[in-house]
């Protein structure tokens, strides 16, 4: 395993994907596109979640390089490759950088800049702390999730005023995952699973009703019909044999499938373009976890 290859294995290619659709929902929410001139600043706030994202995940590593070792060997951190310390500066460097990318988009002392802060906090937090408590753990990796698609919603500020609440949805949505991917090394239990089906479906309900009450219907059931198709097909096998190989799998569905679901934002607000671009980030993604893991 080269360097660089491992270190891209540490970002989780990806899942930065799945960011980058986050930014782009919550700039359609805030309704940011309908002004018709895009501006650089929406390309600071994508490299500042890429950033982000990426250093969050790169210190998860270093925090469970102990535990890896054990469990997942391969992995860059445990099998020598790349040494815990050199992992912890490239986190370190990525966290600083998304909050310096964000301060780009908008002021040092933005709230795009205080988004990135909260995200960065939230990653160590969680990479910490955490994910050691069956509570907190997928609550925390939630509010990061939620706080990346208000950063998209930060650049029209107002907008967060208006629909910060929509993220709630992807806070329920990533706790759901997250509980699931507890079982994933072991295998996990079918009330965990019962739980996460009944939180994917209040996401899946939270946007056919937006979409309906903004009179955006079609292309909203249409991406969510797809979005329903790629996650709960995983999920029903992991409930009939909830092995960690089949728990994996619908971790890894509902992870990529976050593009859908940011694709199904966009739908409901009227914004079909950025809709389409969107979606055209899932085979983008789906490539990528060939290549590189996605937990």
């Amino acid at each position: 395993m080269s360097k660089l290859y491992a270190v891209l294995r540490l970002m989780r290619p990806a899942n930065i994907i799945t960011a980058v659709a986050d930014i782009l929902a919550g700039a359609a929410i805030s309704g940011y596109f309908l002004q018709g001139n895009i501006g650089v600043e929406l390309w600071w706030l994508i490299a500042a979640t890429a950033c982000l994202y990426g250093g969050g995940v790169v210190l998860n590593d270093v925090f469970d390089a102990g535990l890896d070792a054990v469990e997942r060997p391969e992995r860059p951190i445990p099998s020598g490759v790349i040494s815990v310390s050199m992992a912890a500066l490239l986190g370190g460097l990525l966290l600083a950088g998304g909050i310096f990318c964000a301060a780009m988009s908008d002021g040092v002392y933005s709230l795009s800049s205080l988004l990135a802060a909260l995200i960065a906090l939230a990653s160590v937090v969680y990479d910490k702390w955490g994910k050691h408590h069956s509570f907190w753990g997928p609550l925390n990796m939630g509010i990061c999730r939620g706080l990346n698609l208000l950063l998209g919603m930060s650049i029209l500020p107002h907008s967060i005023f208006e629909a910060g609440w929509i993220s709630v949805i992807p806070l329920i949505y990533i706790a759901a995952i997250t509980m699931i991917s507890r079982g994933e090394v072991y295998g996990g239990n079918k009330k965990t699973l019962y739980i996460a089906g009944v939180l994917y479906a209040i996401v899946i309900l939270a946007i056919a009703l937006t979409g309906v009450y903004n009179r955006q219907v079609l292309w909203t059931s249409c991406i969510l019909a797809a979005f329903v198709y790629m996650i709960f097909p995983p999920w029903l096998h992991a409930v009939k044999t909830p092995s960690g190989k089949a728990i994996g799998k619908a971790v890894k569905a509902g992870v990529i499938a976050l593009i859908l679901m940011n694709a199904a934002w966009a739908a409901a607000f009227g914004a079909p373009v950025v809709m389409v671009c969107i979606v055209l980030l899932l085979p983008v993604s789906i490539g990528l976890s060939r290549l590189f893991a996605v937990t």
